[in-house]
């Protein structure tokens, strides 16, 4: 017996009906006894500052897996291309992977065009990149460079949205960072100032926020010249132990002791080359 399939019209507007699926798996984990996952908070304090003569960068160089410090002085800071770098936050892998694929891309383009690349054509390759994947891609990025139009700086959201402005902020320290930045601002810095100020930023950011610590890296870009300082400041210094923790031998009283024999047969080892003529 055939079955019949009724078509009917698509109506207008907005679809609701994944919101009542997942409300309703929602509901059957919850009494099942299981949670649904929800997304892992990284963390992270980045950011950048345009001055006058180029752009300067900052991170910071701690890397968490949940609540462990998985690694104290990791690089967030990404090469691009000769005249362009970028500040990588979210999940490590992603940022990596993403400024990998795009510095490649770039490298491929410099070369068939014979000059460096603009810093609004990495900007574009990686937000039409990050938007293809939806948000999955977990890249929050601050690029930075300085081209024949002279310095730029972009904030890239993981959705694929940018802005363009003089100084910008990424990470879960970016609230603290953005406070140094909006009282100390001002146009036409000098290399020192906007150096400092980027120090500034981070540092507030490595002592508001747990997800960031350790040290601060700064990379100084300005037409033809790029300066990497890797670590620029040490925020956080580890403070020396005041209190001793040994003790006398005899301190603590012994109640038993037992010694027990063991019957080992010595074996003598000797070890040949393999000849492999």
């Amino acid at each position: 017996m055939a079955t019949l399939s009724v078509c009917q019209p698509r109506l207008g507007g907005f679809s609701f009906e994944n919101c009542r699926r997942n409300a309703l798996l929602e509901a059957n984990t919850a009494k099942l006894g299981c949670s649904i996952p929800t997304a892992r908070k990284t963390g992270t304090t980045i950011c950048g500052v345009v001055y006058k003569d180029g752009v300067v960068l900052g991170a910071d160089t701690r890397a968490t897996e949940g609540m462990v410090v998985a690694d104290k002085n990791c690089s967030k800071i990404h090469y691009i291309s000769p005249n362009i770098y970028c500040c990588g936050a979210g999940t490590a892998a992603d940022t990596e992977m993403t400024t990998q694929l795009i510095s490649s891309n770039l490298e491929l383009h410099s070369l068939s065009t014979n000059r460096l690349p603009r810093v609004a054509t990495a900007n574009r390759m990686l937000k039409q990149m990050l938007f293809r994947y939806q948000g999955y891609i977990g890249a929050a990025l601050v690029l930075g460079g300085v081209d024949c139009n002279g310095p730029h700086l972009y904030s890239i959201y993981p959705h694929g949205s940018t802005d363009r402005l003089p100084y910008v902020t990424m990470g879960s320290g970016s609230l603290a960072a953005m406070a140094v930045f909006e009282d100390r601002y001002k146009p036409d810095m000098d290399e020192e100032e906007a150096k400092s100020l980027v120090r500034d930023a981070i540092a507030a950011g490595i002592f508001n926020d747990l997800g960031s610590g350790s040290n601060i890296d700064v990379c100084v870009i300005t037409k033809g010249k790029v300066d990497y300082l890797r670590p620029h400041d040490e925020a956080n210094k580890k403070g020396v132990r005041t209190g001793d923790y040994k003790y006398k031998r005899g301190t603590t009283g012994i109640l038993t002791k037992q010694v027990t024999p063991l019957q080992l047969e010595v074996t003598e080892e000797s070890v040949q080359t393999m000849d492999t003529s």
